[in-house]
């Protein structure tokens, strides 16, 4: 399979029409090898225009996936991310995100819950040379407070609610994304901190995958 061939298949029809106009966003896409971050029974789908398994559904924990291109292109833009953001992702899985975000960012902590697929993003940064990425494991909904304070935090699934742990590890100024809600109701959302306050605002609906242990996330009072 001509995966170059596919990667620009993708991001000429799945990403650039539906409005993302970022040249950064688009050349990151264009970069990063998909491929790279699935199973190698799931390579040949690797850009199909869908969210792509990356893990089953074992022992209690719910299955894991790769988002769809079109809706991670548009969360990224709408982060507007530049190369002085130390940027925290909650949910990094195998890495492909993680390496997006690398080549946005100045610094990425990649925050991931399940050991295998940690493990499985630090083998494919490494080989990608992503030196400005760092995997740590831990629950998502604590975040990553030892590398805090953030200029972004970017939530790679959906949650139900975000929680307020999250949203004290960002700088003043500093902004979360989210798609926040489950089905074709939840809406990618920015929220902003303005010293000891939070703004948040809608942008567009945005059916994703869940991320597991935002379950019971606690709501943050404005």
């Amino acid at each position: 399979m001509d995966f170059e061939a596919a990667r620009v298949k993708m991001v000429e029809n799945q990403i650039r029409t539906t409005d993302v106009t970022s040249h950064s966003v688009l050349n990151a896409f264009l970069s990063v090898p998909r491929e790279a971050f699935v199973p190698e029974k799931s390579k040949p789908l690797a850009y199909i225009d869908n969210d792509v398994q990356i893990a089953a559904a074992a022992d209690g924990r719910q299955p894991r996936y790769l988002m769809e291109a079109s809706p991670l292109a548009k969360l990224l833009q709408l982060a507007a991310i530049t190369k002085d953001d130390v940027v925290l992702e909650v949910g990094a899985g195998t890495g492909y995100t993680s390496a997006l975000l690398s080549q946005l960012a100045g610094a990425v902590v990649a925050l991931e819950c399940d050991d295998v697929l940690a493990a499985q993003a630090k083998e494919a940064l490494a080989r990608l040379n992503c030196a400005n990425v760092t995997v740590v494991t831990g629950n998502l909904a604590q975040g990553h407070a030892a590398a805090a304070p953030y200029d972004l935090i970017f939530i790679d699934g959906a949650v139900k609610e975000v929680p307020a742990t999250l949203l004290s590890q960002l700088r003043d100024g500093g902004r979360l994304v989210a798609v926040q809600g489950y089905g074709n109701a939840a809406c990618a959302k920015v929220f902003v901190r303005e010293r000891d306050t939070f703004s948040e605002n809608a942008f567009f609906n945005a059916s994703v995958k869940p991320l597991p242990g935002f379950a019971k996330a606690r709501e943050f009072v404005f």
